[in-house]
């Protein structure tokens, strides 16, 4: 444990991307719908993860579950954005919906990508202090690149006072 608390500061909440898709994929509620974390960029801006269709994950009618397509997005933008922004800003979900588009068989997979645009807009729309609710999406496709769902984001991010 020595070792792991000098190769980086555990002292804040930051943790490399490694290690955070490591925890991520060792999650109970993840491992346990069948979702994983295959790629978190050691810079915050990607991310992607999959689920596999299993028995875990299934639902009647014999494809995915829809709460775990959801959970398979839920908490990736927020996560992005809150290592990008600092430990200045509040960043939270605010509210999210799902859009089913096709029934979802096999590996299913979301990308998330938080790019240097609008991480300096949320800067600007947040610099007064006040609080902004940027909408998001993400789509979920299948093995063959189809359009299985469509996830909407609105997070709630504003500015630390005195920061």
């Amino acid at each position: 444990m020595e070792q792991l608390k000098q190769s980086f500061d555990l002292s804040g909440h930051e943790l490399p991307a490694a290690l955070t898709k490591l925890i991520i994929n060792l999650w109970p509620p993840f491992r346990g719908a069948g979702i994983r974390v295959t790629h978190l960029s050691a810079d915050w801006r990607q991310a992607e993860v999959q689920l596999k269709l299993g028995l875990t994950n299934r639902n009647y009618v014999g494809v995915h579950f829809g709460g775990s397509l959801y959970a398979m997005t839920d908490p990736f933008f927020m996560l992005l954005l809150m290592q990008q922004l600092g430990p200045d800003y509040y960043v939270w979900d605010k509210a999210g919906h799902i859009d089913y588009v096709k029934p979802g068989r096999g590996t299913v997979k979301a990308r998330f990508h938080v790019d240097e645009d609008l991480v300096s807009h949320i800067r600007q729309q947040t610099a007064s202090g006040e609080k902004y609710l940027p909408q998001l999406q993400v789509e979920v496709h299948d093995q063959h690149g189809d359009v299985v769902a469509r996830v909407h984001k609105t997070l709630y991010i504003k500015r630390k006072k005195d920061r």
